[in-house]
């Protein structure tokens, strides 16, 4: 079985490949391996074209191979929340929190993750269409490309004046002191709302739930199981970085993890799905309101 995950140098899904290289997939008696597929929304349509059997990504943009939620569930979170971050060049002196100096600017942001800025922009009175120019970073959505560290890298070589990206991109510009934090939605700098835009999950097909719903909960154990053990011994964040990442990178892969401790929990809540639900309405990626038991698998919740 494989696991499309669509950056391997993330904290936040960090769950996915975590699980297969500390073994706990193989304790469920799961042969499980991972793969980059970049950006998010055709490591959906790997799993809709059945190329792959789960994805650790985030949880609107499974209707990019799933329209209107039909074929596909989530069946856990890998952590809560909007996970990624504003990062500012730091010449820029942009306050933490303080959404309109980002007028004018050109920020980096990767297809499908750039629409939780979108949203987050509007709820804060401007336009992200006419008011900051929201690209993706020449050179990232190719095979192999960690987006948040590339978007690091053109951060300090003066290619844009911002990105939003995950928290290891922000921790390489920040430790490099090239970058300043100005919207972390997940920990309440940024609109309410917006933390419930998207989320980290793992997702599958309805398919592969009808069909082999004893290896889907066994993947989801799994997942559980991993998030506990890196909140019991963080220092395991950096066994697995030492097996998939870059030197650089995994130098500081534990002190991201230990910041996001608090939100490693594979619960999916109502509230959530509410809120991606508006989200994704608003943003024209669907046009219905599916219940929460059309979105999540409900007969694995208890496993959470």
């Amino acid at each position: 079985m494989k696991i499309a995950v669509p950056d391997l140098i993330s904290n936040s899904y960090l769950p996915a490949p975590a699980a297969v290289e500390l073994g706990f997939f193989e304790k469920e008696g799961l042969e499980m391996s991972y793969e980059l597929i970049f950006p998010v929304d055709d490591a959906n349509k790997a799993l809709r074209d059945g190329k792959v059997d789960f994805v650790g990504g985030s949880a609107h943009s499974t209707l990019a191979g799933f329209p209107e939620w039909e074929g596909a569930k989530l069946i856990c979170a890998l952590s809560q929340g909007m996970y990624w971050f504003l990062v500012a060049r730091k010449d820029l002196e942009i306050a933490l929190g303080d959404t309109h100096a980002l007028k004018g600017l050109n920020i980096g942001a990767a297809p499908w993750v750039d629409l939780g800025l979108r949203a987050l922009l509007k709820e804060e009175g401007i336009d992200p269409d006419t008011e900051v120019n929201i690209a993706p970073i020449p050179g990232t959505v190719v095979p192999g490309v960690s987006f948040g560290v590339t978007a690091a890298a053109a951060l300090e070589e003066g290619k844009i004046d911002a990105f939003w990206a995950n928290g290891m991109g922000a921790e390489v510009a920040v430790t490099k002191g090239v970058g300043t934090i100005v919207l972390d939605p997940r920990r309440g700098v940024g609109p309410a709302a917006s933390f419930n835009f998207t989320q980290p999950v793992f997702a599958t097909t309805q398919k592969m739930i009808d069909e082999q719903p004893d290896k889907v909960a066994a993947a989801v154990r799994a997942i559980v199981s991993v998030q506990k053990a890196i909140k019991r011994d963080v220092s395991l964040a950096t066994e697995v970085g030492r097996k998939s990442f870059p030197e650089a990178e995994t130098a500081l892969i534990a002190q991201v993890v230990e910041r996001d401790l608090p939100f490693y929990d594979a619960t999916i809540s109502p509230d959530f799905v509410m809120g991606m639900n508006t989200f994704c309405r608003d943003m024209g990626l669907m046009a219905g309101d599916p219940s929460f038991e059309e979105v999540v698998a409900t007969q694995f919740a208890h496993l959470w």
